[in-house]
């Protein structure tokens, strides 16, 4: 049985399916908010930062319990009001206090990193730029840490069409604004889209940041429940539709658990051939998405994975499927 609390070990390829009902999933600030979107086609896009956020914000609503005073913690290096300067002179701080007063400056900085890595769930899962504000890390190798977890664009599977929706307040803001009866706002949605973005989970950046099987866990946990608590007028109905997640577990026998641990590790297929088997198309006799039951996904892995992986259906928590 696994150790959840071990260093993750086998490589994931995860396919998220979500979708938005009148609602704005990702405003662009520089479009006046209009929901983000590719010009060249008219599809809807979600951008990678936006999904980290909804992790991001249900594991500080949600933190788990650490299980040790050297266990991996919960705290969120990137959060509202978050000083970030102050964060790193911090660590350099707390981290130099283990140290030898002769420890060099190339040790600081390892230390100062890896204390990070063990405080904060985002720089252990998503990484972090470190060699900012303190004069200990600027310019250092250890200032760059590159995450196990990266995250692509979302994308919906058809074009999108954006509605701007005029609202009005009753209310004013400024005193020489009273004599009047209401001032007028507006809001962009989109009616409906079903999106599509994919998560990579590498074991070799795991082994780095200390990520590990516990932390992929919450990982899961944030993806299932980010839309749940992260209701607002804007996304009021966006919903997780599937979590499609393929372990790559090796093919050797239990003798051979090296060879095995190492194509666990590199991977046993390519993710684009995975997350080519599921298949999402609309109905025959729909001419475009207007709900989800418009859609049919389809997932042509439930009888011939390719071997070494296994598919863990994590919207369904399900048993998973092995080859």
């Amino acid at each position: 049985m696994k150790d959840i609390n071990n260093i993750l070990t086998n490589r994931h390829d995860v396919l998220l399916l979500f979708e938005v009902t009148n609602g704005n999933p990702n405003g662009d600030p520089d479009a006046g908010n209009l929901p983000r979107q590719d010009h060249n086609t008219n599809r809807g896009i979600v951008s990678d930062v936006c999904l980290k956020r909804k992790v991001r914000n249900f594991v500080e609503t949600f933190p788990p319990e650490r299980t040790s005073e050297n266990g991996n913690g919960y705290n969120l290096f990137v959060r509202q009001g978050a000083i970030l300067g102050n964060e790193i002179a911090n660590a350099v701080k707390k981290s130099g206090e283990s140290l030898d007063s002769g420890a060099s400056k190339g040790d600081k900085q390892e230390a100062a990193m890896k204390w990070l890595c063990r405080e904060f769930f985002d720089i252990r899962a998503f990484g972090g730029v470190l060699s900012v504000g303190d004069q200990t890390m600027k310019g250092s190798a250890w200032g760059q840490v590159r995450g196990p977890v990266q995250f692509t664009f979302g994308q919906s599977f058809h074009p999108i069409t954006p509605l701007e929706i005029s609202i009005t307040r009753c209310a004013v803001t400024k005193e020489e604004d009273a004599e009047k009866e209401r001032t007028m706002g507006n809001k962009h949605i989109v009616p409906y889209a079903l999106y599509a973005a994919k998560a990579y989970v590498s074991p070799a950046f795991a082994e780095r940041t200390g990520f590990t099987n516990t932390d992929l866990e919450v990982l899961f946990d944030a993806l299932n429940n980010m839309f749940e608590h992260d209701r607002s007028a804007a996304r009021g109905e966006m919903v997780v539709r599937g979590i499609y997640d393929f372990e790559h577990v090796g093919t050797q026998h239990a003798n051979n658990a090296e060879q095995n641990k190492r194509e666990a590790r590199l991977g046993c297929a390519h993710a684009h051939k995975l997350f080519e088997g599921i298949e999402v198309k609309l109905k025959d006799d729909r001419e475009f998405p207007e709900s989800f039951a418009d859609y049919q996904v389809g997932c042509k892995w439930d009888d011939n994975l390719p071997p070494g992986v296994r598919l863990n259906k994590r919207h369904e928590q399900s048993p998973p499927l092995v080859s």
